[in-house]
């Protein structure tokens, strides 16, 4: 089976679903969905991450989709929620980095000071 993600107007993903094979019975299943539903609809791989398959296949659409997501169609990408307003899309990846490499250890991203600091919660 493939999953695809279904777009809104504004490609953003608003479902994601398991469908048939791109191919299977001689079928463009992305187009057939997309005709099905009345909305555009492109496969996505649930073994993508950062644009390396899980599984050492050929990368396909950088992300697996996501609820919220957005497609970029220059880029053929599935984009996660930008997390944080100074974070900075990495265009490689197709994820978002924050403006300042984190240090070793325990941090969390700190908005307001734009900046990593020491994550002292669970001990």
């Amino acid at each position: 089976m493939a999953h695809y993600a279904v777009l809104n107007g504004e490609n953003i993903v608003e479902d994601v679903f398991v469908g048939k094979h791109e191919g299977e019975d001689g079928i463009d299943w992305e187009q057939w969905y997309s005709d099905f539903l009345g909305k555009v609809c492109k496969r996505t791989s649930c073994h993508m991450v950062g644009g390396v398959h899980s599984e050492g296949k050929e990368p396909f659409r950088k992300n697996f989709a996501g609820v919220g997501y957005t497609y970029d169609s220059n880029l053929d990408a599935f984009i996660p929620v930008k997390p944080f307003g100074s974070w900075v899309l990495n265009e490689e990846t197709c994820q978002w980095n924050a403006p300042v490499e984190r240090p070793a250890g325990r941090f969390k991203w700190d908005e307001t000071t734009v900046s990593w600091v020491e994550d002292i919660r669970n001990g």
